[in-house]
């Protein structure tokens, strides 16, 4: 049990439960331990003998988007018998955001940490990573590739859209649809009520192209599954027999071993980010792979990002940039017929797990495409990348704009503003009818970026204030130093860095001050005399740290949104 067979490769080397013995100062004894606990789980000498592909199992109670996991796994161990190894799986924290306080991101890498110790330290030759919810994906992807184990990723796959008096809906773009036609009082309770039971009606993660969508494409992209994995809706028999085939993969890489690291190069990762401007996809993509990137001494450049934006057409017509659902865009061609599009524009040397690179992942063109969902590079939904960073004296480190799911009539805007200091300010004012503002306004949130005991929330999408709704106003200039969902839509600028709570520029910001957004320039800058900042910030006086726990660590160590909002320690040196 500690000598390699032949068959997964020549000479000596702990394997399978031999690997990773626990620690007694006699190392025979723990593996006579471990054999003997293992076999009173029923298990034979022969399947003992054999490599373990671990699976990281993300099922919960509280993660909707997961439901499926158990079938999921069930179908890889199938693939893991029939390929030679022993399948294991093995829990984890499952993090699904709405069932999270104050936000699934808050602990996003806090999954990271769990899993990376779990394929750093169990007995596995090999992982299958089974996520699909936005922050899961990036968390184990950051976990493989710090713990260095060979690893696949699984996505659940996204649900189906489903009809309803007359028009089709899926999660979440129309439930925040939905929702604003209710504050501005065209939706009754009766209709919101009804509704909520028609968003979200088969297994899956959100049926458009938000951030776990567009995680699922780009882990595909960079070679960590195989591209249909991507977009196969999580209720389709395809996405069993993906799970299969994802345990053969895993067994596969105890033959020939791939290093998750050694997928991260830069062309690869250039790869990915072109992927994501061309699909219109989540900003918080941007977030989660600058921490992917910084787990393998990478950096995701804002400006970079910008100058790629400039030249990478948005060709996918998927809500919440287009009108399409993830299920048309798999039926379409998926992931093969964009990155046969983006051809010329991408590293096709990249390789993926089974070394294949890139150039043969995508054929030869003779696939079929939908050029409704799918469009050709002659006629793109937009001639230039969906996100653009900005840069200024309120984001000296950058911020990010998704101008693919924005009004164009907005991009140049000064303005005065209105500031909500913090997430209760904001539920507490935002409906008040004495709040002075007007459509020509800027909403200002601070206080709710990685540092903050917000956590980073989903709360960019500030609400239009309810007496202009009940006007008609359908978006106005918002900006935040927090996130917003890769489903929502808007004039929105988030990401701000450095954000208010380490005292960035944006935590001096006060109702009444003017400020200037320029998408045409790539600037945002806030509009007051130096003097008068100084006397603000001789004013201010931070918040204490928590007294313990996650939360201190996270105030510890946490980085800014540029840097993926990772914790510090856990970063790759460059």
């Amino acid at each position: 049990m500690t000598d390699k067979p032949d068959d997964f490769g020549r000479g000596k080397a702990p394997y399978g439960l031999g690997r990773n013995a626990s620690n007694y100062g006699d190392p025979a004894f723990a593996l006579y331990l471990r054999r003997s606990f293992a076999k009173s789980m029923g298990y034979s000498q022969a399947m003992l003998d054999k490599p373990v592909v671990g699976i990281a199992d993300t099922a919960s109670d509280y993660n909707n988007c997961h439901r499926t996991i158990p079938e999921l796994i069930e179908a890889v161990k199938r693939g893991v018998l029939a390929a030679g190894g022993l399948p294991l799986a093995f829990p984890t924290i499952s993090i699904c955001e709405p069932s999270l306080s104050p936000c699934s991101m808050h602990y996003r890498n806090l999954m990271a940490l769990d899993t990376e110790t779990m394929l750093a330290n169990q007995p596995m030759d090999a992982a299958v990573l089974v996520g699909g919810c936005d922050k899961t994906v990036p968390a184990q992807l950051m976990a493989a590739i710090s713990a260095g184990t060979p690893s696949v990723m699984l996505v659940v796959g996204p649900m189906l859209a489903q009809a309803f008096e007359g028009e089709r809906l899926s999660a979440c773009t129309d439930c925040r649809r939905y929702w604003a036609r209710y504050r501005a009082g065209d939706v009754t309770d009766e209709k919101i009520a009804t509704l909520e039971g028609k968003l979200a009606t088969t297994a899956g993660t959100c049926g458009v192209m938000g951030t776990a969508s567009t995680m699922a494409c780009l882990a595909a992209t960079l070679g960590f599954m195989p591209l249909d994995a991507a977009s196969a809706p999580a209720v389709h028999a395809d996405r069993l027999r993906i799970a299969e085939e994802a345990g053969a993969q895993a067994v596969r890489l105890i033959r020939n071993p791939v290093a998750p690291l050694s997928l991260m190069t830069q062309g690869n990762l250039d790869n990915a980010v072109r992927v994501l401007l061309s699909l219109g996809g989540s900003t918080n993509a941007i977030v989660h792979l600058a921490a992917i990137a910084g787990r393998a001494g990478l950096d995701l450049d804002l400006k970079r990002l910008d100058a790629l934006s400039e030249t990478t057409p948005v060709l996918v017509d998927l809500k919440p940039t287009g009108e399409g659902y993830m299920e048309d865009f798999h039926a379409a061609g998926g992931m093969r017929a964009l990155l046969w599009e983006l051809r010329d524009l991408l590293d096709l040397t990249a390789k993926d797990l089974d070394g294949v690179s890139l150039a043969d992942r995508i054929g030869d063109g003779s696939h079929f495409v939908d050029r409704r969902i799918i469009r050709a590079r002659a006629e793109p939904v937009s001639p230039v990348g969906g996100l653009v960073a900005l840069f200024g004296s309120l984001a000296p480190d950058g911020a990010i704009l998704k101008r693919s799911a924005a009004t164009p009539a907005l991009f140049e805007t000064e303005a005065r503003c209105i500031v909500f200091d913090g997430l209760a300010d904001l539920s507490a004012r935002i409906d008040d009818p004495d709040l002075d503002v007007t459509p020509q306004g800027i909403l200002v949130l601070k206080g709710a970026g990685p540092r903050s005991p917000a956590g980073m929330p989903e709360a960019g999408y500030l609400p239009i204030p309810k007496k202009l709704a009940r006007q008609g106003v359908k978006d106005m200039v918002r900006m935040s130093d927090c996130r917003m969902s890769g489903t929502a839509f808007g004039t929105i600028v988030l990401h701000i860095a450095p954000e208010a709570a380490v005292g960035g520029p944006l935590q001096f910001v006060e109702t009444g001050d003017r400020i200037r957004l320029s998408v045409k320039d790539r600037t945002l800058d806030l509009l007051v005399e130096e003097a008068v900042l100084a006397a603000r910030r001789a004013a201010w006086n931070p918040a204490p740290p928590p007294a313990r726990g996650w939360d201190r660590l996270v105030h510890d160590q946490v980085t800014q949104a540029p840097l993926g909002a990772d914790l510090a320690f856990l970063r790759a040196a460059p």
